[in-house]
């Protein structure tokens, strides 16, 4: 099949992971892809696909949203309208933009099946500010989205969300994302060696509020985790990173790493970890805890989106999402004090992963979709057809 893809391939996310997994992945499956995105000159991010891309200019973007410039929908149109092969389904990775409201338009004018995986995180229980927007954020989409021919979401707890906001439920998929389970999974590493310590902790993701990361660093700073264990923060150095760095820092435990692009070496730190903690007040399902618990990783979550679904089971621990800090606090040093309790935590979630949440199950559920989607498209009449007809 011939998949137009609307994606994004920076700034590095949650969202441009999907993308470049999932691509690499359907043309592994000798599928073909052409990847539309908003385009800037920019290094590819590790582990980039090669196929043909298409840009669509922009006024901004960043880790959560895009603003398209005047004539995006134009360019889009134009170059959808020129892809050959004709596209046999158009699959957009939604990137919180503008666009993605007129995308059901142009795909109906093209007579283009379209699909939309549906990325905002949640909390079904609004139990703070965070997840109280990130809900208006899916009454903001419902309506569009009830035209998609199909919406791809991560578990049935987000279904059930835009099924209460209107969207049909004939219209949504429940695929989960998958991970390569070859490529994450255990193996050895010199983190500990490098850091000289028994036992490592990690964060790895976006540093921004609704993942609460400030949560876990009063926590590590209070429970006095001692000289044999760090505490590892991968990811971007922003401004709420600048402003946490100076009182969380190397004297209390705490390694910043920053944002590390070399896919090797995120594998390589996820396999030195103990323990992976993801403190989020708002989630979708984390492609990180998927990709630590495939490592092998014992991983501590809170109940937020669909993490805690995941970890169900004695897979992980759940945390709620009020009280992170508290919770954290007493729990640290339990994750340092017990290695065989974190080991078979780490065993369980590894299994869990690979009955429920590889790469490989994901693509085989998306080409079933894409087949069914394409096969609902009524074809086109010719021209002269429908002018005499």
């Amino acid at each position: 099949m011939h998949i137009a893809w609307l994606g994004k391939k920076s700034p590095f996310c949650g969202n441009v992971t999907y993308s470049r997994e999932v691509t690499n992945a359907l043309l592994d499956r000798d599928h073909r892809v052409s990847f539309f995105h908003f385009a800037q000159e920019e290094a590819a991010p590790d582990n980039w696909p090669d196929f043909q891309e298409i840009p669509i200019p922009f006024l901004y973007k960043s880790q959560i949203y895009t603003l398209p410039s005047l004539r995006s929908r134009k360019v889009l149109e134009q170059a959808l309208r020129a892809l050959v092969p004709r596209p046999d389904v158009v699959h957009a990775s939604l990137t919180l933009s503008p666009l993605d409201f007129y995308l059901p338009e142009i795909c109906q004018e093209l007579n283009l099946p379209l699909v939309a995986t549906f990325h905002p995180p949640f909390d079904r229980k609004l139990r703070n500010l965070t997840s109280s927007t990130q809900y208006l954020m899916y009454q903001l989409y419902a309506p569009s989205l009830a035209k998609y021919d199909r919406v791809i979401v991560f578990s049935h707890l987000q279904r059930e969300v835009l099924i209460q906001l209107g969207v049909p439920a004939s219209r949504l998929a429940v695929i989960p994302n998958g991970v390569d389970i070859d490529k994450y999974s255990p193996g050895p590493s010199s983190l500990k060696t490098e850091l000289g310590v028994d036992r490592v902790f990690l964060y790895q993701g976006r540093i921004s509020p609704e993942k609460n990361v400030e949560s876990l660093l009063k926590a590590w700073k209070q429970s006095r985790m001692g000289e044999t264990a760090k505490l590892a923060i991968v990811g971007n150095h922003g401004p709420l990173a600048a402003s946490l760095i100076p009182f969380y820092g190397p004297e209390h435990g705490i390694i910043w790493f920053g944002f590390i692009a070399n896919e090797r070496r995120r594998i390589e730190i996820l396999r030195g970890c103990d323990v992976f903690i993801l403190p989020s007040l708002v989630e979708g399902l984390s492609l990180s805890l998927l990709e630590a618990m495939a490592c092998g990783v014992a991983c501590v979550a809170t109940d937020a989106g669909a993490d805690g679904e995941v970890l169900e089971h004695e897979a992980g621990v759940i945390l709620k999402t009020q009280g992170v800090a508290t919770q954290l606090k007493t729990l640290l040093p339990q994750l340092r004090d017990h290695a065989a309790w974190t080991e078979l935590l780490g065993q369980n979630a590894r299994r869990r992963v690979e009955e429920r949440y590889t790469l490989s199950d994901n693509i085989s559920q998306l080409e079933a979709l894409y087949t069914e989607v394409a096969a609902e498209v009524v074809p086109t009449p010719p021209l002269f057809t429908r002018r005499y007809a």
